[in-house]
């Protein structure tokens, strides 16, 4: 008869009890594998009947000489306690101990060993389910290159069931977290910021394997039916989350490269004081009628090769740029800049003569040097370069370029005596932080970082975007994907290249189907769109009057509801409720709510599913049960909830519905489109509109 350990987490009941016991009746899986185990149930045993306990098994460390696993011994002196430490000594001399602290209905497993400076590894199984779905872990539809989530017939979606992950961060779509949940009532949270992997019955169709590196191990199992529970205390742990200033949600504007032309898209001569195609933007949008409250200007924006030595500005690509920043700021459009966390220029020669530098990088032209932000003199002299565009009146930052030629292997260590293999998916966190510690200093709350990479330890301090995304059809599916993902994982403020980054097709139905979809997101941010406006488009038609009414459309649905999108950022702030919610956080009893993940809840009050295939022209939706739901094209139909409808939608509409009983005012959606068609139709005066910028410019300089 085999020994194990039984873990009971008897939910919303009694608190976890921890039992040492030799097995009366062994289970036929024990007697066929012989697995020394840890088994936990998740419900009161009378409940377990379509799943069973929780196994974990096969507990193991490893070293050069190849893979230990845990004593027998270690897991037969469990007694009965609320917590729960056990130690071996085995007879190399190591001691190898086992700690189960209970917290409320979750506990945390902790592994460790004396001596462990040779150990490189710990894993263990989990038993899992024939059906059991897994989510989290990435914002990537699957691992590996990420044109692989963008593939065209790609099948997998939301569900990581059959995949394995490696577990660190890899460049562009790099929102990651060590955390996954499953829809058996559970969630793990590995509390490393080592590399792993992470197996979802890929290898064997009956277990979850966990892989992760180090020299100890602690992972948190949470228990809960609700879904919603995992991610909401995940959250909480991993952040909380951060709370943008409101203006972060009204429509952004931006281009990957500024040109500053002599004319204007139509030949209208560009003589107005500032950088032509910012300027460009800005009047156009506003004589379009479409609001935009941040505009970014991404690099190059400075002196060097690569447009950013010094963290200076260049006046000949942005002239007069302190005055642009206050006309934008007149208009209430808040200007933001791209920064990377290395030094170029002057700055770059002076902190490698200091050693400010991650050590083991290989010199290059691009992402060199990268500053070690484990040093303080390092993040205090990078900080310096950030500062000096704060001072400018800058509002924010994109954070690129964490998870790019970074050191992954090595003898080196950092600063802070990491290697620079445990600092690897640290590094978007420390990176975030230090430019956070230093805007907050000059702006107080007033300012948003949008790192385009995070690891558990990013959230408290930035807004994300989803990396740069191929702009086909697939690519909008993986966006679909990827802000559910980066919601389950703790990430609640989430956006995407609207058209995409690689590959910008600019077709004109996935652009607008796009576009719908970024409304329903918390970032809508526009661009880059080939560093060209939907009226001067490398394709036919160049001016594209359908794409810019549907800009207007949902720029101005998505500036309306500012208010809504904000409440509910505060809501995820201080519980860990995500602002976008895939079905099964709302109505995890329907199979539909696991299935259906191309629909998902925006707050509580508006469900959206966004269409990605070209040519399709109807839904099926499934709205929740429980709730009311009134079509937001068709205000006169309304549908009980807890079943799938279809739904048509021609090239301008999302599928989208109102919870009866709220207050959310969407406006007449279709008067709206029809006021945008027309809008779209006239060509603006850009001669006249640039006049107004010459007037507020006098203006400006004679009250100085």
């Amino acid at each position: 008869m085999k020994n194990r350990v039984v873990l009971s987490m008897i939910v919303l009941c009694a608190p976890v009890i921890l039992t040492g016991s030799t097995a009366g009746a062994q289970s036929t899986e024990s007697q066929a594998e012989g697995r020394k185990r840890l088994t936990i149930h998740l419900l009161e045993r009378s409940q377990e009947a379509d799943n069973g306990p929780l196994i974990l098994d096969d507990l193991f460390f490893e070293t050069a000489d190849g893979r230990t696993p845990l004593p027998a011994e270690l897991l037969n002196e469990v007694e009965r306690g609320i917590e729960h430490k056990a130690e071996m000594q085995k007879t190399d001399g190591r001691t190898v101990r086992l700690a189960i602290v209970p917290q409320g209905d979750h506990f945390v497993l902790n592994l460790s060993a004396q001596p462990d400076s040779d150990i490189v590894k710990w894993g263990l199984s989990m038993s899992a389910g024939a059906k059991e779905y897994f989510t989290g872990l990435m914002e990537r539809v699957v691992d590996g290159p990420q044109e692989a989530s963008w593939a065209p017939g790609i099948q997998e979606a939301m569900d990581l069931r059959g995949q394995t992950v490696e577990m660190i961060v890899k460049p562009t779509t790099s929102v990651y977290a060590p955390f996954f949940l499953s829809s058996r009532g559970y969630a793990v949270f590995v509390k490393s910021n080592w590399p792993g992997l992470f197996d979802f019955c890929a290898a064997d169709p009956g277990r979850v394997k966990i892989e992760i590196e180090g020299p100890s191990f602690e992972m948190k199992i949470y228990a809960s039916k609700e879904p919603s529970t995992l991610v909401r205390e995940h959250a909480l742990d991993a952040g909380p989350p951060f709370l943008p200033p409101k203006w972060a949600f009204a429509p952004w504007r931006w281009r990957d490269e500024h040109t500053h032309r002599s004319e204007y898209y139509d030949g209208t001569p560009a003589t107005g004081p500032f950088n032509s195609e910012v300027m460009e933007d800005v009047l156009m949008m506003k004589a379009y009628g479409i609001p935009c409250g941040v505009y970014w200007i991404d690099r190059p924006y400075g002196p060097g090769s690569r447009g950013y030595d010094d963290f200076e500005i260049d006046p000949k690509r942005l002239p007069r740029f302190p005055e642009m920043v206050r006309w934008l700021d007149s208009r209430r459009i808040r200007t933001l800049m791209w920064i990377a966390p290395f030094f170029q220029g002057a700055m770059a020669r002076e902190a490698l003569a200091r050693g400010y530098s991650i050590p083991g990088q290989q010199p290059s032209s691009y992402n060199f040097p990268l500053a070690d932000l484990t040093h303080p003199e390092a993040r205090a002299y990078w900080q310096e370069g950030v500062a000096k565009l704060l001072k400018l009146g800058v509002a924010g930052f994109k954070l690129d370029r964490s998870e790019e030629e970074i050191p992954e292997t090595g003898p080196d260590t950092v600063f802070d005596g990491r290697s620079v293999r445990e600092q690897r998916n640290a590094y978007p966190a420390l990176y975030v932080q230090a430019a956070h510690e230093i805007a907050s200093k000059h702006r107080g709350d007033d300012f948003v970082l949008m790192p385009r990479a995070a690891y558990t330890g990013s959230a408290p301090w930035g807004v994300f975007w989803g990396g740069d995304i191929g702009g086909t059809q697939e690519g909008l599916r993986a966006s679909i994907i990827a802000v559910q993902r980066a919601a389950v994982m703790g990430y609640p403020n989430w956006g995407s290249d609207t058209c995409g980054y690689n590959l910008q097709l600019m077709e004109q139905e996935v652009c607008g189907r796009w576009l719908a979809f970024s409304c329903f997101t918390p970032i809508m941010e526009v661009g880059p769109t080939r560093n060209r406006g939907f009226w001067d488009l490398p394709r036919e038609p160049s001016y594209d009057a359908e794409l810019i009414a549907v800009w207007r459309l949902y720029a101005r649905l998505h500036d309306r509801l500012i208010d809504y999108t904000y409440r509910f950022a505060q809501v995820a702030h201080e519980t860990g409720m995500p602002i976008v919610r895939p079905l099964f956080l709302v109505d995890p009893a329907s199979p539909e709510s696991w299935s259906n993940w191309w629909t998902y809840l925006y707050g509580e009050d508006l469900l959206v599913s966004p269409i990605w295939e070209k040519g399709r022209r109807a839904q099926q939706v499934y709205l929740p049960a429980g709730e009311t739901w009134q079509d937001a094209w068709r205000p006169d139909k309304t549908y009980e909830g807890g079943r799938s409808i279809a739904v048509d939608a021609a090239p301008h509409q999302i599928p989208l519905f109102i919870r009866v009983g709220s207050t959310v005012q969407l406006g007449d959606l279709n008067r709206e489109w029809e006021d945008a068609r027309s809008a779209a139709q006239q060509r603006p005066d850009l001669a006249s509109l640039e006049a107004e910028v010459k007037e507020w410019i006098d203006r400006a300089t004679a009250g100085e």
